[in-house]
Order: C-alpha cells, then sequence, then structure tokens
C-alpha cells in the first residue's frame, strides 16, 4: 500500500506539473520542456533441462544473471521517467515498481526500512555547450546492458552487467571537447549505495569516449574495473555490439566479453545474438558453482517484434558452465541450462 500511496502522489505532483505547462509562459519558461516516459514489462519463462519450480530450499534454477529469473508468467517491472528539461538546468525523476526494480537497487541501505522505488534521480546544469555537471543518483556509465528493458535488445541480461555496477550517487562533469570525442569524471558513494554514504569512503570514475566507442575505469576502496562498450554500424541492416570488462578487487574478480550482432530483417523485426564468455578470479561467487576459477558461456538468441509501442520478444537461452551450476530434472548437478523465455515490452 506505501508504493501505491507513493505513485498516486507522484502521478498527482505530475498532473499538477502538467497542468502549469498548459499555463501562459514567458520566453524563457518557453524553453523548458516536462516529459513523462518509461515502461511495463512481463515476461514468461521456461527452462528445457531443469525443474520450472522454486525447490525446498528456496533455489529457482535458472541463469546466473540478474533478472529474467523466475519460473512460468512472472513480472518485470513498471518504470515511470519525469524529466524537466531547461536551456541551463533541469531534473530526472526515475522510479520503478515489481520485482526487476527491487532487483536493481538491492544494495540501496535504506531499501528495507523506506520500500525504496528510487531508480535515478539527479540534478543537472548545461554550464556551456561542452560541460556539464551532473548531481544526483545515476544509472552506472560502465557496461552494454542497462537496468530498463526498453533500451536493451536481449531481455535477459548479461553476467558481465549483472555483476557490474548497476548505479551511483555523486557529481559527474562530462565534457564533449568535440563531436566525436567526449571525457568523464566523477567522484560517488561506494558502488551502489544510493541513499547515503554509511562508509565515508567514496569512488571515482572516469569515461573516455570517441566516435562512439568507450572507455571505463572505476575504482572503490582498492577495488577497480576496466571496461569497453562500443558498436559499429557494418551495414544499414546489420549491427555489432561489444562490451568488454575486468574488475579485480584482491582475492577475488572477474574477467568477461560479449558480442552482440543484430540484424534487421525489416522496418518491424529485428534478430540478434549475444554471445558472452565469463570467467571468475577466485570464489567470486558469480556463477554460483562455489568453486574457485569457474567460468561460464552463454548463448542467448532473441527476436525483437515491435507494433507500434509494444515490443514483443522471444528468446532462446544456452548457458554452459566449466562446473556444475545448474541442476536438471532429477535435481542432479550438471553444467548447462537450455531455457526459453517470452517477453512483453510497452513503452511510453
Amino acid at each position: 500500500m506505501k508504493k501505491l500511496f507513493t505513485l498516486y502522489l507522484f502521478l498527482m505532483a505530475i498532473s499538477q506539473l502538467s497542468a502549469q505547462e498548459d499555463a501562459p509562459k514567458s520566453d524563457s519558461e518557453d524553453k523548458k520542456k516536462f516529459s513523462l516516459s518509461g515502461s511495463i514489462d512481463a515476461y514468461y519463462r521456461v527452462n528445457f533441462n531443469g525443474p520450472n519450480k522454486e525447490l525446498e530450499d528456496g533455489t529457482i534454477v535458472a541463469p546466473g544473471s540478474s533478472f529474467a529469473n523466475l519460473p512460468g508468467f512472472a513480472l518485470g517491472m513498471a518504470n515511470v521517467i519525469a524529466a524537466y528539461e531547461g536551456e541551463k538546468v533541469g531534473f530526472v525523476a526515475d522510479l520503478v515498481f515489481g520485482p526487476r526494480g527491487t532487483d536493481a537497487i538491492f544494495a540501496s541501505p535504506m531499501y528495507s526500512a523506506t520500500g525504496d522505488i528510487v531508480n535515478q534521480l539527479y540534478a543537472y546544469w548545461n554550464v556551456s555547450d561542452k560541460v556539464t555537471l551532473t548531481f544526483g543518483n545515476f544509472n552506472t556509465f560502465l557496461g552494454y546492458e542497462v537496468i530498463s528493458p526498453v533500451a536493451n535488445f536481449n531481455y535477459s541480461t548479461s553476467y558481465l552487467f549483472s555483476y557490474g555496477p548497476f548505479s551511483h550517487t555523486g557529481l559527474k562533469a562530462d565534457f564533449a571537447f568535440t563531436d566525436d570525442f567526449s571525457l568523464m569524471l566523477a567522484v560517488m558513494n561506494p558502488t551502489d549505495l544510493t541513499e547515503f554514504n554509511p562508509t565515508g569512503k567514496y569512488a571515482f570514475g572516469a569515461q573516455l569516449g570517441f566516435k562512439g566507442q568507450y572507455l571505463n575505469f572505476l575504482t572503490d576502496d582498492g577495488a577497480f574495473e576496466i571496461d569497453y562498450t562500443g558498436g559499429f554500424d557494418i551495414t544499414n541492416s546489420v549491427f555489432l555490439g561489444i562490451n568488454a570488462a575486468y574488475y579485480n578487487n584482491d582475492d577475488f574478480g572477474f574477467a568477461g566479453v560479449a558480442l552482440y550482432p543484430q540484424f534487421a530483417t525489416s522496418d518491424n523485426f529485428t534478430i540478434g545474438f549475444r554471445g558472452e564468455y565469463f570467467l571468475e578470479d577466485g570464489d567470486f561467487g558469480a556463477i554460483g558453482t562455489g568453486v574457485e576459477d569457474s567460468s561460464v558461456f552463454a548463448a542467448t538468441l532473441t527476436g525483437s517484434y515491435t507494433i507500434n509501442s509494444l515490443i514483443i520478444k522471444p528468446e532462446l537461452r544456452l548457458d554452459s558452465a566449466s562446473d556444475d551450476a545448474f541442476m536438471d530434472n532429477d535435481l542432479a548437478p550438471t553444467k548447462s541450462l537450455s531455457s526459453f523465455l517470452l517477453a512483453a515490452i510497452y513503452a511510453f
């Protein structure tokens, strides 16, 4: 009830802002633009060679990556984004409701107490045409995939996305030196701690961009991650996305690479593949085997069919680990899991 009441108050505030938009404005006010956008998503998922129910110990057999892991018909999230864009300043309030949203803000230190629903909440200042300052909570700058299912081609997510950071709270500065060359510098709370800083320590990040290719760096209390994210239009209908990362925190870490070839067969349908190799360094726990230095190869084939604002995504996925990371239908340990899901996403 608390979340529904919060959503009600949020929508009432939006209606008041919308009413204000209809009132006469000065020339300076005309340059400000309020927008409301977001999405809802739901899915059906089934294992071919594993159980499709919650086991007695609470285990759900699924790929070891985030989101889209529940059996049968399941919910993703409702995402509501309010933004106000002025010539110099603006804000974004990005709220999430549902299992995907809960998983996305898992490390929020106030989540259990407040029922937190904030995915992003920040204000920005366009200091000049080439410099923008952003203050608040924003999704991570590392990686190819994001929390919102609208912006991802594959509905299920990669291991690289799942075990990299999700969000940061702090101050970042973006510098657009030319149309092709950019730089971002940031000082932030420890990774994924979004409401406040309970540790008194800080993380630092940087991103160097050139013609749509990005080299990212994050250091956080001795740990660090280096990430490359980019892509190329091979033809008018063929695109290749790339993500590679290395994370180290003394005794454990991970490394991996993922390729995202996509082929648009028509204006409404695109088929894409994600091939990912992910390796644990030490007993990181990402793959779930409890064995040091485990690895997994995940192959995901996704179709994306668009009907106006509705996106239908059928998806086949095969995860093959170096050790027994899954269970078969007899509840015996096994190294591989094949699964299918069908997702519906509506964006507004």
